[in-house]
């Protein structure tokens, strides 16, 4: 049954199809849920272009007797994907850099319409579950290990240079190992302000929320988040 499917046949090219929208749509949906950039209508179109891309090119040499590389349509996609993911990356003022876990979805996403699209069905199947029990689950582990890190990176934003020295005392008192620090004033978003990034090694014992409301007290500091 499944060797009559992987030929381009009107039943296969239509199971192909609905594949693509299922398993595009439920990761797509995924990430619609949990208010990321690109969403269920993303996924699904990107999905089922690949496997569009992969069921032509599949056609040109099965029916129509082309004899060139049959993955070329796909290795397009692939790099054509990559620069749609580049659209959805984004590094804030922070220095926080959002978005890659989308672009990598995306790039995913057009990888399993190229399997369905050439009739890699239990690839594709098994290629969707994984995706999707990563962008579901595997967040939940990355939070649970940022908790237990004792690396502890935070920007801030202060209102002189007085006062970038009272952060980092104030670290040292804290028994906190500065790793490194990154001043820039372009960075800040207040007016006339400062902007910097601090790594440190915290104690073990040491609780970060309790390291930040610490660090909010001090004199000149007007705001801060953890990176």
């Amino acid at each position: 049954m499944i060797e009559n499917l992987q030929d381009v046949t009107t039943a296969s090219i239509l199971i192909r199809l609905l594949l693509a929208v299922i398993i595009g749509g439920s990761i797509g949906l995924q990430r619609y849920i949990t208010n990321h950039p690109a969403g269920f209508r993303t996924y699904i179109l990107v999905c089922v272009g690949a496997t569009m891309a992969m069921l032509t090119n599949q056609y040109m040499c099965d029916v129509l007797g082309y004899e060139g590389d049959i993955g070329r349509l796909g290795a397009q996609v692939i790099t054509g994907v990559g620069f749609l993911g580049v659209g959805t990356i984004l590094v804030t003022g922070r220095q926080k850099v959002r978005g890659l876990t989308t672009a990598a979805g995306l790039w995913a996403c057009a990888c399993l319409g190229l399997a369905i699209g050439i009739g890699f069905y239990e690839g594709a199947i098994i290629g969707g579950v994984i995706i999707y029990l990563s962008l579901s689950t595997l967040g939940y582990f990355e939070k649970s290990i940022n908790r237990r890190s004792r690396i502890f990176a935070v920007y801030i934003e202060i209102e002189n240079v007085k006062s970038f020295k009272l952060v980092c005392n104030r670290l040292e008192e804290m028994k906190c190992e500065i790793k490194e620090t990154d001043l820039n004033p372009k960075e800040a978003f207040s007016q006339n302000g400062i902007g910097f990034n601090v790594t440190a090694k915290i104690p073990k014992l040491e609780l970060k929320k309790n390291i930040i409301d610490n660090l909010e007290n001090i004199e000149g500091v007007v705001f801060i988040d953890e990176i």
